[in-house]
């Protein structure tokens, strides 16, 4: 008999919520945070490269970002994938750095990233829930072959039941978080 590894369940339904949260931090607020650039990509050295890997990303006042890059060559390609990355910025180049105002956003605009947001949670949920059923399967096929009993399959089946509307719960609380942060003005 093998009972269901709740370590690595917990890990998978886990790395949903972490991915939710990072994908939270692309999303624009109306305040500057240095997660906003971190999905950019910069065409340097003949690849694309994260942003990271090429500049410095600094927070100077909550209106305002400043990128520091390392390479003097790399600096309009930078401020191209700024512009280009459909975060709606508009980056200023001043020498070896390149200064990014935050500007407000509209009531338009934070309807449409509300949304986004609930795209990405319901991701988020669609992840838990699939590793919940991967999880029910192989409880099926235990009791099948007859290595579980009924009985075990049920309070199994409980158990991962009440471990998956609690990480649902969890991505239930980020996006109302999320909400608000964006919806403030």
């Amino acid at each position: 008999m093998s009972d269901p590894d709740l370590k690595e369940i917990k890990r998978r339904m886990q790395g949903a919520v972490d991915v939710l949260k990072s994908e939270f931090g692309g999303l624009r607020t109306g305040r500057a945070s240095s997660a906003l650039l971190e999905p950019v990509t910069v065409d340097a050295y003949g690849s694309s490269m994260p942003m990271n890997q090429v500049a410095t990303i600094n927070v100077t006042d909550s209106r305002m970002l400043t990128v520091q890059v390392w390479d003097q060559g790399l600096v309009s390609s930078v401020e191209k994938a700024i512009r280009d990355s459909g975060l709606g910025l508009n980056p200023s180049t001043d020498g070896n750095s390149v200064r990014i105002p935050i500007p407000q956003l509209s009531e338009e605009r934070r309807v449409e990233l509300t949304k986004v947001a609930h795209r990405y949670c319901e991701q988020a949920r669609i992840s838990v829930r699939n590793v919940r059923r991967d999880e029910m399967d192989k409880l099926k096929r235990q009791e099948k072959d007859g290595e579980i009993s009924q009985d075990e399959q049920r309070a199994w089946a409980d158990d991962l039941q009440i471990l998956t509307n609690g990480f649902i719960k969890e991505i239930e609380e980020a996006l109302l978080l999320k909400e608000s942060e964006i919806m403030q003005v």
